[in-house]
């Protein structure tokens, strides 16, 4: 009988693990240890959020670098900081300062919208932009980067307004100057990625059905067998910025799913693919000079 009990708790056991990594926007296992300093950027009731930051090994205060803000992905109710580790610490390398971000979770048990992942992740970017001094980056070249449902954070930073935390010092910028997007969720319209959750408030919080002529210069990056973000999803959202007259580019990947850019992932093939298209692409903008230090 206790045979059985243990047998039937390692099936069940087993199939919650398979199930969670077939359906998990983003796959498991994915997010190393968080590198760099460990800053707490904001307080609610008695849990401090912590901002991680990679400094390059050059750094030194009073410069004016470019900075990426990184946000993690786990369908908003998972992961952690650490998924874009590898990321931060290549970037640092190449005069970047990067910074990786814990934010509230959501509860797996209801269909509540992602308001307070969007508060944190605002009230991240404003925490970072109000110390740029502090932190030898200039205010007017920080982008967002995420991937799934940070994507979709590092997208909504970039292109939406609204969704404040109150008690956020809104004469602070929360707008990225570029956008780095790896598979993200964006849009939450009807049939898009999350409409259970923000159902017909969808223009509130879909990055896709905000996107304006102000907004920052783009790159995304999307398998073509991605089961959560149809090609063509990503293909409206690249003519739509371009028809507004933004800089915008999309990379396609033959054969690639869910989270195909992961460090760990492929033997790196794609981590590597996508970081030096992100090198070119920053380069393009006047922020990095010289060829990417990665082979791809």
């Amino acid at each position: 009988m206790q045979k059985q009990t243990l047998q039937r708790f390692a099936t069940r056991s087993f199939l919650l693990i398979l199930t969670a990594v077939l359906f998990s926007p983003t796959p498991l296992a994915t997010a190393a240890k968080p590198e760099g300093k460990a800053h707490h950027y904001k307080q609610i009731g008695d849990r401090k959020l912590t901002v991680y930051v990679t400094k390059p090994s050059d750094w030194v205060k009073g410069q004016s670098r470019p900075a990426i803000v990184f946000y993690h992905g786990g369908g908003w109710v998972g992961g952690a900081p650490g998924q874009f580790t590898e990321h931060s610490k290549y970037f640092a390398s190449r005069g970047i300062v990067c910074f990786q971000v814990e934010y509230r979770l959501l509860n797996r048990s209801n269909n509540e919208p992602p308001t307070k992942c969007i508060e944190d992740a605002k009230s991240a970017m404003r925490w970072i932009r109000s110390r740029s001094a502090q932190f030898g980056i200039d205010p007017k070249r920080i982008a967002s980067a995420g991937g799934s449902a940070g994507g979709h954070l590092a997208a909504f930073v970039g292109t939406t307004d609204g969704v404040d935390s109150a008690e956020d010092d809104l004469s602070i910028s929360a707008k990225s100057n570029a956008m780095l997007l790896f598979n993200p969720v964006y849009n939450n319209g009807p049939g898009g990625w999350g409409t259970k959750r923000v159902g017909e408030n969808y223009q509130q919080f879909s990055p896709a059905h905000n996107l304006s002529r102000d907004d920052p210069p783009c790159i995304v990056f999307l398998g073509d067998q991605d089961q959560l973000i149809p090609v063509s999803t990503a293909e409206q959202f690249n003519e739509s910025l371009t028809k507004v007259g933004v800089k915008s580019e999309l990379v396609i990947y033959k054969g690639q799913g869910h989270g195909f850019f992961n460090h760990g992932r492929s033997e790196n093939k794609f981590y590597k693919s996508t970081v030096v298209a992100c090198d070119r692409f920053l380069e393009s903008l006047g922020w990095l000079q010289g060829p990417p230090t990665l082979a791809d």
